[in-house]
């Protein structure tokens, strides 16, 4: 049985991340237990026609790496991909990762004050586990009757197959959320008919995505600090973004304004009152395209709004009774944010992370759990944000697990755990936040809400909020053993 110090599960950019910070303060007694057979996670998995990031490229990399060599002002998939893959490489990462090795359990020992964490290779031993799966991990596909019964290919795209053939076939795209936003465009230059199947209108702002130029990577090579203030700068004018979310009034006038643009690129009325959003502006996800609108007034799209109700052999049947017939059936349905499987894994003291976390989630500065000693969670209960990196959530949570283990190895501890009643208050803090927020009081549904409607996803400050929040471990909030 492999005895290791600190055991990370997934090679995403959590994964990654928080190995070259083991490897920077000199733990090299490390394994990352990775399921696939390469690195990347949500940026491996994901590469379906026009799969993108929405952050600049600058701030949507890791700033003890910068890379000078993006294509365009947002990273695509097979940037974001290789980018990872050189990150490990380069820093040392690579070699400590055991591929295609699955956690179907981690059990924390009471007596040996260790983890034990079964895979379907082997089993590990570690100190401290660290959880870098993510919320973008497994795919949740429509609960339609009828669909695995669909007489023909059905794919998610998480679950992409690049061998399908799109032109001249029709292709139903049940979902509006980000990767449809990006999916529907390319189908429709790829020469297929596309139905959409809209439950709820996004709201959609422009995508300024210029190309690099050389001159610019030329200069990045060159000056590596230019590249830093460039990053400054972008995570600067991703926070002035904030105050929309927070304002209620600076809301309205962001929203006047992407009224404005919806009604210049939809002229026919009906069109356009069914792609208004009936919600306030930040309650769901913005999604971000310059394409979308374009796409939907073209004679190769057809929006449809009537939920689906069932499907039947080649065609799906919507709530006003019409029949549509599709050769290919694509889920944009999201992912398993609220409930991720991996917490049903993890189990201390005779209960799983899951059942902790029902009806939701709640972690302690959104990396450690009461009642589960040397866990930590990156990109844990609310800390993802709604206009910023989630890189720069994942480096700050990453410092704060490096300080947490430097505090370990000073008082000569062997665990530590979040309080039950640090955790209570920090979430109560949240709580009273959440509830004056656009994100529980604007109108909507989201993937940001767990079942019972509480809002575990969201960290509701600016990002540099988060980072002030994680910036010193406070050692009265932990037991320490």
């Amino acid at each position: 049985m492999p005895a290791v110090r600190v055991a990370i599960i997934g090679a995403g950019f959590s994964g990654i991340g928080m190995a070259c910070g083991l490897l920077r303060t000199g733990v090299t007694e490390f394994v990352v237990l990775e399921r696939g057979r390469e690195v990347g996670g949500t940026w491996r998995d994901n590469v379906y026609p026009g799969a993108a990031c929405d952050i600049p490229a600058d701030l949507y990399s890791f700033s003890f790496a910068p890379n000078p060599d993006w294509s365009h002002r947002y990273p695509r998939q097979a940037e974001l991909l290789a980018y990872l893959r050189e990150v490990a490489d380069r820093f040392g990462v690579t070699p400590h990762i055991a591929f295609g090795t699955e956690v179907t359990s981690a059990e924390w020992d009471e007596v040996e004050r260790q983890w034990t964490i079964a895979t379907d290779t082997a089993t590990w031993t570690a100190d401290v586990l660290v959880s870098g799966a993510g919320p973008f991990v497994d795919p949740a596909w429509p609960a339609i009757p009828g669909f695995d019964a669909f007489d023909g290919p059905r794919v998610h795209t998480a679950r992409w197959d690049p061998s399908l053939e799109l032109a001249g076939r029709t292709v139903a795209v049940l979902g509006t959320g980000a990767s449809a936003i990006q999916l529907v465009p390319e189908l429709r230059r790829r020469g297929a008919r596309v139905l959409v199947v809209q439950r709820t209108a996004p709201w959609v702002v422009p995508r300024h995505d210029p190309a690099t130029t050389e001159r610019r990577r030329r200069s990045f090579r060159r000056a590596p600090w230019r590249q830093r203030v460039a990053r400054a700068l972008v995570f600067a004018r991703q926070e002035l973004n904030f105050p929309a979310f927070a304002i209620p009034l600076i809301g309205r006038i962001a929203e006047g304004s992407y009224r404005r643009r919806l009604r210049r690129e939809v002229a026919e009325p009906a069109l356009r009152e069914r792609l208004t959003p009936r919600f306030r502006i930040g309650c769901k996800r913005i999604l971000i395209s310059s394409d979308w609108y374009p796409a939907l007034v073209s004679p190769e799209v057809e929006l449809l709004t009537e939920a689906v109700e069932r499907i039947e052999g080649d065609a799906f049947v919507t709530a006003d009774g019409s029949r549509h017939r599709a050769d290919v059936l694509v889920a944009a349905t999201g992912f398993h944010v609220t409930s991720p499987p991996i917490a049903a894994r993890i189990r201390a003291r005779g209960a799983a992370l899951a059942e902790r976390w029902t009806p939701h989630g709640s972690a302690l500065r959104g990396t450690t759990v009461s009642g589960f000693p040397n866990l930590f969670l990156l990109i844990g209960p609310n800390t993802a944000l709604g206009h910023n990196s989630m890189v720069y959530v994942i480096e700050a949570q990453i410092r704060y697990v490096l300080q947490a283990l430097d505090r370990l190895d000073g008082r000569g501890a062997r665990t530590l755990e979040a309080t039950p009643e640090a955790e209570r208050a920090y979430g109560d803090r949240l709580d009273r936040a959440l509830s004056r927020s656009v994100w529980q009081r604007g109108g909507c549904v989201s993937y940001y809400q767990a079942a019972d409607g509480a809002n575990s996803t969201i960290w509701p400050h600016s990002a540099a909020a988060f980072g002030r929040a994680v910036a010193r471990l406070h050692p009265r909030e932990y037991r320490w053993t």
